[in-house]
């Protein structure tokens, strides 16, 4: 079926974002507003999100998420 649901948590220790930019060889200037943000205040904050398609296929059982997606969204669809 795949992932009903899903959550994550925002990083907000500078030090840490700070360490991670380096690991993955990226430069720190193109983040420097999201680095602000951790530097001058921010606090913790986390979300989940519900795959209202994928509920409603595993509750009826319906094997294509493709059969339970009342609007489809591919691209060319929206009309401009």
């Amino acid at each position: 079926v795949g992932e009903l649901m899903g959550g994550s948590q925002r990083e907000e220790r500078l030090d840490v974002l700070e360490d991670r930019l380096q690991e993955m060889g990226l430069p720190k200037d193109p983040y420097w507003w999201y680095l602000d943000l951790r530097r001058y205040g921010s606090v913790p904050h986390s979300g989940f999100g519900l795959g209202f398609e994928r509920l409603v296929q595993f509750s009826t059982g319906v094997d294509n998420i493709r059969d339970v997606i009342p609007f489809p969204r591919y691209p060319g669809s929206a009309e401009f």
